[in-house]
């Protein structure tokens, strides 16, 4: 694209975007306001909701200094040293990408993507190569959806980011040192002043790989491209919650629970007026003058004057003294802890649980984050292992791993993906049991060590814990 197309196609896609932002604002301002203003908040249910949700997606789905993810031949191949040297290799490259992911700031970064997730409906990950040296070859970097903007492709995937920066002229020049930068702006960075410059990157998706582009936009009229480049996989990774069809942007659990979050933080914000009232009181004086409605304020402490000899204010008494308040806000409460599935993603709270009882919260707790989870793997957790295996393949750390369903496989190890590992074993589990009942030749027709390898790569087992098989020799 030409850099009149970017900037058409980026002001296009801000219109389209313009109308979801005082929406996003307000999940903010109820879940995460920004320290030192925002409106004032009395109910804290939905931002500790919130925080517990980012911090369990985080463990279910990436657990730091854990193995949530393996590299294995797609489909099994024969025994024989060939085979066992094949998965050793493949099973190598997954290790050393643990590594460099447990010597990053991924677990950092990710979680504040997991929040904004939760929040927003849609999370953004810049995935960059570090320079060399550094303990890790990755860099990442949660970018804050209010500084992006995404365009959707023909497949389906958010492939087009836009980010919107204000660098100085010193970072623009450490930034793009090979750039001819305006002579004003080599100037500024000569004397290092910090004024802001609004500079757009864009990077979007081509056949083979995506383009990067980088523009200065100090003078809109004439605008200045500062660098452009190539990247084989790209390094911004846009992932969404749930998206409902025709619309671009996904939609985070806070939206849904968004009107009982509002309710609940006024109605406790009504519940400690009255208790600040009944701590205080409103209090009577007799006064000779006429009363004047228009200046009598019902704020705690207040003293109302009255007539000597009268009533003066009298309320008017209810038929009973019926507080519904705090039922109405346990029932807010529960319905926004069950929208951000506090109770299911959680810790125990009841410790007498059987074994049972747990593996059926966790099978319930799949099928309600079914959907999500098929979307993260594919939007998410595919596009970022795929980044992170070419960085190190062009580092010359691994050899040449393609996932392309033939010759390896990405499979997944989280807790959240072994849920349904778990659920195939206790099936294959209750069959051989069945089988062993009814001995003799139905017994005969169950590979034992077969079943052993199976039962070990659906739960996840290492290889080291079982025998290594023999070729067959003939």
């Amino acid at each position: 694209m030409h850099v009149e197309e970017i900037l058409r196609r980026h002001a296009a896609a801000v219109e389209r975007r313009r109308p979801l932002e005082p929406l996003w604002q307000s999940c903010y301002e109820h879940t995460l306001p920004p320290l030192g203003s925002g409106p004032a908040l009395f109910d804290a249910t939905a931002a500790d909701a919130a925080e517990q949700l980012a911090a369990s997606l985080l463990a279910e789905l990436t657990p730091p200094w854990s193995r949530w993810f393996g590299i294995a031949p797609a489909r099994p191949l024969q025994d024989g040293p060939e085979a066992r040297a094949a998965a050793e290799a493949l099973e190598d490259v997954a290790v050393t990408l643990q590594g460099h992911f447990d010597r990053s700031n991924f677990a950092v970064e990710m979680h504040q993507a997991f929040l904004e997730l939760v929040v927003a409906g849609t999370g953004v990950l810049l995935v960059e190569e570090a320079p060399l040296g550094e303990a890790s070859a990755f860099r990442f970097a949660a970018v804050p959806l209010r500084g992006a903007v995404l365009e959707e492709g023909a497949d389906g995937r958010l492939d087009t980011v836009y980010r919107q920066l204000a660098l100085s002229a010193g970072q623009l020049r450490q930034r793009f040192p090979a750039a001819e930068l305006p002579p004003d702006l080599a100037r500024a960075a000569a004397s290092d002043d910090p004024a802001p410059h609004p500079l757009l990157e864009a990077i979007w998706a081509e056949r083979g790989g995506s383009r990067y582009a980088a523009i200065l936009t100090t003078d809109p009229g004439r605008p200045l491209l500062l660098a452009e480049g190539r990247f084989a996989e790209s390094p911004c990774i846009a992932f969404r919650w749930l998206k409902v069809p025709g619309e671009l942007y996904g939609r985070g659990p806070v939206m849904k629970a968004l009107p009982d979050i509002r309710t609940a933080n006024k109605v406790v914000e009504l519940v400690l007026k009255n208790a600040s009232i009944a701590a205080t009181g409103i209090w009577q004086a007799e006064d000779d003058g006429v009363l004047n409605p228009a200046t009598v304020k019902l704020v705690p402490g207040a003293i109302i004057p009255k007539a000597p000899g009268s009533a003066g204010l009298t309320p008017l008494a209810a038929p009973g003294n019926f507080d519904v308040s705090q039922l109405v806000l346990q029932d807010l409460r529960g319905r926004i802890r069950g929208a951000l599935l506090a109770d299911r993603l959680g810790a125990l709270q009841d410790s007498r649980m059987t074994a049972t009882e747990v593996l059926e919260r966790s099978a319930q707790t799949a099928r309600l984050l079914g959907a999500t989870y098929g979307r993260l793997q594919t939007e998410l957790l595919t596009p970022l292992v795929t980044r992170c295996l070419g960085i190190l393949r062009r580092r010359g750390e691994i050899p040449t791993v393609l996932l392309d369903g033939r010759a390896a496989a990405l499979r997944y190890e989280s807790p959240l993906a072994r849920m349904q590992g778990r659920a195939d074993a206790a099936n294959t589990l209750l069959f051989l049991q069945a089988v062993g009942q009814l001995g003799g030749a139905a017994a005969g027709q169950v590979d034992a060590a077969a079943a052993t390898r199976w039962l070990a790569r659906t739960l996840g087992a290492p290889a080291e814990v079982l025998i290594p098989t023999q070729p067959n020799r003939e």
